[in-house]
């Protein structure tokens, strides 16, 4: 209920103000599971994607949003929790499939989950080397991934600062949906690997952002 009541009146508000421009709607499977898998550009990423795909999407978010403090802070906790999205803690990699256990319960649902493989936003506006979770989801559920690349996101709210810029307009470029099956043969290392590259690629060739060809420095040092 508090996920309709968001996607109908938050959603249409944050449609109304970031005005992005979509391409490629048609690919977001109209049932069934799906994984989303985007690049990182902005704290404001999510606010432009959520609304576009008109099917519910749950994140895997940085446990660290879950944490802040004050009321501002348990008032977000506390709507994160209620539209389903699920904190993911960098480091031990056992906590992280805990997290991914969690949300994948959405995807045997038949709901859709997003996730930015890269770890954090880029810092310089290159794309980075995946973290091999959204293939780790997508063999350990068979939900088909769905590639987008945004694009100007991070000149509406840049590093450094808060003060939105709501005259810039940004992109959505939705890929269509890969399917991954063909590697539940290989050992589950190697597939992780070769599924979360293909992933990628396929980011940057539906976005103009450069290839970074490693890990984002962000997410190491956070």
């Amino acid at each position: 209920m508090i996920y309709g009541v968001f996607s109908h009146t938050a959603g249409a508000v944050l449609r109304l103000l970031l005005r992005p421009k979509v391409e490629g709607r048609e690919n977001i499977p109209a049932q069934g599971p799906f994984i989303l898998a985007s690049n990182h550009l902005s704290f404001v990423d999510s606010f432009v994607l959520s609304p576009v795909i008109g099917r519910r999407v749950c994140y895997l978010a940085r446990s660290e949003y879950f944490e802040l403090p004050g009321r501002a802070g348990r008032a977000i906790r506390w709507g994160l929790f209620a539209l389903g999205n699920v904190p993911i803690r960098r480091g031990p990699t056992r906590a992280a499939v805990r997290a991914l256990e969690q949300i994948a319960a959405n995807l045997d649902e038949g709901g859709g989950v997003a996730i930015y493989p890269e770890g954090s936003r880029s810092p310089d506006g290159r794309i980075y080397r995946g973290r091999t979770g959204v293939a780790w989801l997508a063999m350990a559920t068979g939900a088909k991934v769905v590639p987008v690349a945004l694009g100007d996101t991070d000149h509406i709210i840049p590093l450094g600062t808060w003060r939105p810029r709501l005259r810039v307009r940004p992109t959505v470029r939705i890929g269509e949906p890969m399917d991954f099956t063909r590697y539940r043969d290989l050992p589950r290392g190697r597939a992780r690997r070769v599924i979360t590259d293909e992933i990628m690629d396929a980011i940057c060739k539906l976005s103009d952002r450069q290839w970074a060809g490693v890990y984002n420095p962000r997410a190491e040092e956070e």
